[in-house]
């Protein structure tokens, strides 16, 4: 039998995946290595920096501050994902594609272009204090498009029948939607929540431009990277971040494509 050789696509997809996740690869083996600085060959083996990260009081406060902002921001934008998703599947809005296609364009602005446009607008046009709250509300912005993406693809193919027998026999409206509805749609909410989770809490633009003086752990990381002797905690700190954010995805994506099974048919 012949053997097949490895054609120009397949070689391009090897060097971009090497690429892709190389430089993250390295990230985990240089913070345990027992030197200051990035460097071949290793001096030697040490945890020594994720014992210092974890007794760094200011990264703490802005783990803190990243998890206070992140979750919240997860659970808003996944509520609303839902209502805007449930009407956009269950009804026949007039210019529901150009309603769509609104709601997507924060993910096609530039984040910084995005950041000066809050900025400007919060400080300039309503004066309204830098703060945590505001980081959060520029954070909602972009993570609604995600929660509506899975949340579309969730209710697409919804059996509605379900709901119309549970109506027929005598429950109310709400009580249909959390017996029968939110249970279907679940995998889908829990993936919402856990992508709109990371991307608060990875996201450092916006927050850069509208933390005032809580900086998330994004912010704090930027403001370290000036200090050599930190950049080992950095690392560290990187490198568990980079752990949980695969974890999530994973997770996500896993339950985004379980639960109930729906019957598919064309979308938009």
């Amino acid at each position: 039998m012949r053997r097949r050789s490895i054609g120009w696509l397949e070689l391009y997809g090897l060097l971009f995946i090497a690429l892709l996740y190389g430089p993250m690869l390295l990230l985990p083996l240089f913070s345990f290595n027992d030197s200051l600085y990035i460097a071949f060959p290793f001096k030697g083996f040490t945890v020594k920096w994720y014992e210092a990260m974890v007794q760094d009081s200011a990264l703490l406060a802005a783990l803190r501050n990243s998890l206070s902002v992140a979750i919240p921001v997860s659970i808003v934008s996944t509520a609303f994902g839902l209502l805007t998703a449930k009407a956009l599947t269950r009804f026949r809005l007039p210019g529901r594609r150009a309603i769509v296609g609104l709601i997507m364009v924060p993910l096609v602005i530039p984040f910084i272009i995005l950041g000066i446009a809050l900025l400007t607008t919060l400080r300039k046009t309503f004066d309204v204090p830098l703060s945590l709250w505001t980081v959060a509300a520029g954070h909602i912005l972009i993570c609604l498009p995600f929660s509506v993406m899975v949340l579309i693809s969730r209710l697409e193919g919804f059996d509605r029948s379900l709901e119309e027998a549970s109506l027929d026999l005598g429950e109310s409206a709400w009580s249909t939607f959390w017996r029968i509805t939110f249970p279907i749609v679940l995998p889908g909410v829990v993936s919402s929540l856990l992508m709109c989770f990371t991307a608060s809490f990875d996201e450092f633009l916006i927050a850069f431009f509208l933390s005032g003086d809580g900086a998330t752990l994004p912010v704090f990381i930027w403001s370290q990277l000036r200090f050599p002797q930190k950049l080992p905690n950095v690392l560290a700190l990187g490198s568990c971040i980079l752990v949980l954010s695969f974890l999530l995805i994973a997770i996500a994506e896993k339950l985004r494509r379980g639960g109930i099974p729906t019957e598919k048919h064309s979308g938009f």
